[in-house]
């Protein structure tokens, strides 16, 4: 697989290093949000869980809008918050024009297609879309082939693989169907919107001479070829 290297002065620049400081600032607010959410709810007795998700009844579909800011206790939103963090930040500074789409589908739509199959229960947490964007940026990473993004999803493979188990019903008392959910979902976005966001990339001496190295034709070919199937 061929990858390519993101042109210096892209990566380096002023806007860049802002457009990072942006998309930390507005993961951060999301997350506090969830903590004043959580906040309110222990300290004033509100029992938001109550406004979770509850498939297939049409008073469930409240947890369209509630169920990623309720959380049951604290391990349950700090186990969520540090992924949501981490990804939230590499989806909006890596994908800006993707993320203003991809987060709505990713914040409702992970709650309706598991409303559709969970089991009768609530289901809170905003782990189906913690789920959703780490699979969106290492799906996405892989697609597109620049050095940044294969970075950033190798990164998340290794700080949070061993999440992909949670999509099985292993575990007693976790919302596997959500988790489930936002992968689906995540998926599906990161091909859809595969040919978004991209970046300039280096080019050398050697690829505007005549004698251009045949693996990188026959690379280019491939890719070509895989563009027109789509």
């Amino acid at each position: 697989m061929h990858i390519n290297m993101p042109e210096p002065d892209f990566s380096s620049s002023r806007r860049a290093k802002s457009n990072f400081q942006l998309a930390i600032k507005l993961a951060a607010g999301f997350v506090a949000l969830m903590w004043l959410v959580f906040t309110a709810d222990h300290i004033g007795g509100l029992e938001l869980s109550r406004f979770g998700l509850y498939p297939r009844t049409i008073s469930g579909l409240i947890g369209l809008i509630m169920t990623p800011l309720v959380h049951s206790g604290l391990p349950h939103i700090t186990n969520n918050s540090i992924p949501m963090l981490v990804g939230g930040t590499a989806l909006l500074y890596l994908y800006p024009n993707c993320s203003v789409r991809v987060l709505p589908y990713l914040y409702a739509g992970t709650s309706l297609l598991a409303w559709t199959f969970a089991r009768p229960s609530f289901h809170i947490g905003a782990s189906g879309m913690v789920y959703g964007i780490l699979t969106f940026v290492f799906v996405s990473g892989l697609l597109r082939r620049d050095l940044r993004s294969v970075g950033v999803s190798l990164l998340l493979w290794f700080l949070y693989g061993s999440m992909a188990w949670g999509v099985l019903p292993i575990r007693q008392g976790m919302s596997w169907e959500l988790h489930l959910s936002g992968a689906v979902i995540g998926f599906a976005m990161a091909v859809v919107y595969r040919r978004w966001d991209r970046i300039p990339v280096k080019r050398y001496d050697w690829e505007d001479d005549e004698e251009v190295p045949e693996w990188y034709l026959r690379a280019e070919e491939e890719r070509l070829d895989e563009a027109d199937q789509d």
